[in-house]
C-alpha cells in the first residue's frame, strides 16, 4: 500500500493546466457510493485527480488508486478497502473499475462491511452499473463525463469563466445572456474549431494528432469495451466497425435496418443491438419518437454523437446541415430528453420544438423555437446556437 500511496501523491503534486468540469458541481459528495461514467480519454482519470486537488488536499485519509496496477491482479479490491479502512481510510478513488473481475461484488461487499468509507470510481460507460446489476442497485449513484462543451472549451482557450446556464433560464433569457458573452469574446470565432477539435481534451497534450488520437480511442473502445463488457466475439468487431462508418458517412439518416444488414452482413435483429451498443458507448446519438424508446423499434434518424466523430469517421459527410444538428443533439441531449419532433428538428423535455439551421433559421411555427448558427444574438424565439453550449 505504501507504494500506492507515493503514487497518489506523485499524480496530486505533480499536473499541468487542467479543464474545470462543471460536473463536479453537480455531483452529490454525500453519496457513499459514487460511479463516473466516461468514453476513452474525455479525462475521467485527471477528472478524480481534480476532485482530490480542490476537495481533499493534504487529505491523508483520500486515497486514489488505479485499477490497472498489477497490485491488483493479486489483491481483491475488499481486502485492500479493508486494509484502508482500518488505517483511517475515509475516501477512496478507483479509476477504470471493469478492468477487475468481481468489481460489482467486492463493491458492494465493501458498502456493507464499511459504513465510514465513501467510494468514487470510474467505469466505461458500456458498463452495467446499475441495470442488470441486482448486487448496486438502489445504492450507487452514476453520473456521466461527457466530452467538453462549447462553454468549457471557451473558458479553456480564452482564460475566461463563463458560468452555465439552465435550459429553461437560457430560453427565457437567450438575449442578455449572449450580449453579457459577446461583450468579452466573440464565440463564433472559436465554434468551428471546436466543431472539429474541441469536444475531447487531446488538444490539450497535441493538437496536431488529434483526430489520430480520436481514431484510436474510437478503436479501443469497439476493440474492448463495446465487444468485451457485451461479451462479443473479436471476430465480430470488423461489423461493428462496418457499422460505425455506415453511420457516420450517412448521418444524420433514417436507417434501413434491412439494407444496413445486407451491407454489414448479420441479421437485422443484430443491427438494433449494434445501434444499442454503440449509443451506449457515446459513438451515437439515436433519436426516437415521441413515444417511449423501445429496443426492438428503428429509431426516427440515427446520428454521431459529437462532430469531432463525425469529422474523424466520416470526413466525406462534413457539410453544415449535419454539423449543426449533430452538436444540438450533443449539447442539449447531455441533460434533457431529445425526441423526434413532428414539426421541427427535435422536441426537447417534451414541450419545447426546436428547428436547427443557418442564420436565416426561423421558428416552425407558434410556440416553437430556432437554433441560428453564425448569429451572435437571437431575438424572440430565434436563439444562437453556439449558446446552447452554455448548458454545461
Amino acid at each position: 500500500m505504501d507504494n500506492l500511496i507515493q503514487i497518489h501523491q506523485t499524480l496530486i503534486e505533480n499536473h499541468g493546466r487542467t479543464i474545470k468540469r462543471e460536473l463536479i458541481n453537480e455531483i452529490d459528495w454525500d453519496q457513499r457510493l459514487i460511479c463516473i461514467k466516461g468514453f476513452r480519454g474525455v479525462g475521467k482519470t485527471t477528472f478524480l485527480l481534480d476532485v482530490i486537488r480542490e476537495r481533499h488536499a493534504d487529505d491523508r485519509s483520500c486515497l486514489y488508486v488505479n485499477l490497472n496496477n498489477f497490485y491488483f491482479a493479486r489483491r481483491k479490491i475488499f481486502n485492500f478497502a479493508d486494509e484502508f479502512y482500518k488505517k483511517g481510510g475515509k475516501i477512496l478513488f478507483m479509476d477504470q473499475i471493469h478492468k477487475y473481475p468481481d468489481w460489482a461484488a467486492d463493491l458492494r461487499a465493501c458498502y456493507d462491511s464499511f459504513p465510514e468509507l465513501k467510494i468514487v470510481f470510474s467505469a466505461s460507460p458500456v458498463l452495467r452499473v446499475i441495470d442488470g446489476n441486482e448486487m448496486l442497485k438502489g445504492i450507487v449513484k452514476v453520473y456521466h463525463l461527457e466530452g467538453l462543451s462549447f462553454r468549457e472549451f471557451l473558458n479553456y482557450k480564452g482564460n475566461f469563466s463563463f458560468r452555465s446556464y439552465h435550459l429553461d433560464e437560457l430560453i427565457a433569457n437567450h438575449v442578455s445572456i449572449a450580449a453579457e458573452i459577446t461583450s468579452q469574446v466573440k464565440p463564433l470565432a472559436y465554434f468551428n474549431e471546436y466543431l472539429q477539435t474541441g469536444f475531447y481534451p487531446y488538444f490539450l497534450n497535441d493538437h496536431f494528432f488529434y483526430s489520430e488520437s480520436l481514431l484510436k480511442h474510437v478503436n479501443l473502445a469497439l476493440e474492448i469495451d463495446v465487444t468485451y463488457l457485451n461479451q462479443i466475439e473479436l471476430k465480430y468487431l470488423p461489423k461493428l466497425r462496418k457499422l460505425l462508418q455506415i453511420v457516420c458517412s450517412q448521418a444524420p439518416f433514417s436507417p434501413n435496418v434491412s439494407k444496413m444488414s445486407h451491407d454489414v452482413e448479420t441479421s437485422r435483429a443484430t443491427i438494433m443491438n449494434y445501434l444499442r451498443y454503440l449509443k451506449n458507448a457515446r459513438l451515437v446519438n439515436l433519436l426516437f419518437s415521441n413515444g417511449e424508446e423501445d429496443q426492438l423499434k428503428k429509431p426516427e434518424l440515427v446520428y454521431a454523437h459529437d462532430t469531432n466523430i463525425l469529422y474523424a469517421v466520416g470526413p466525406e459527410n462534413i457539410n453544415s446541415r449535419n454539423l449543426r444538428t449533430t452538436f444540438y443533439y450533443n449539447q442539449v441531449g447531455y441533460h434533457h430528453e431529445i425526441k423526434h419532433s413532428k414539426v421541427a428538428d427535435f422536441k426537447v423535455d417534451g414541450q419545447y420544438d426546436f428547428s436547427v439551421g443557418g442564420k436565416y433559421t426561423s421558428p416552425a411555427g407558434e410556440n416553437c423555437y430556432a437554433a441560428a448558427d453564425m448569429i451572435e444574438e437571437g431575438k424572440g424565439n430565434v436563439i444562437p446556437l453556439w449558446l446552447f453550449g452554455f448548458l454545461y
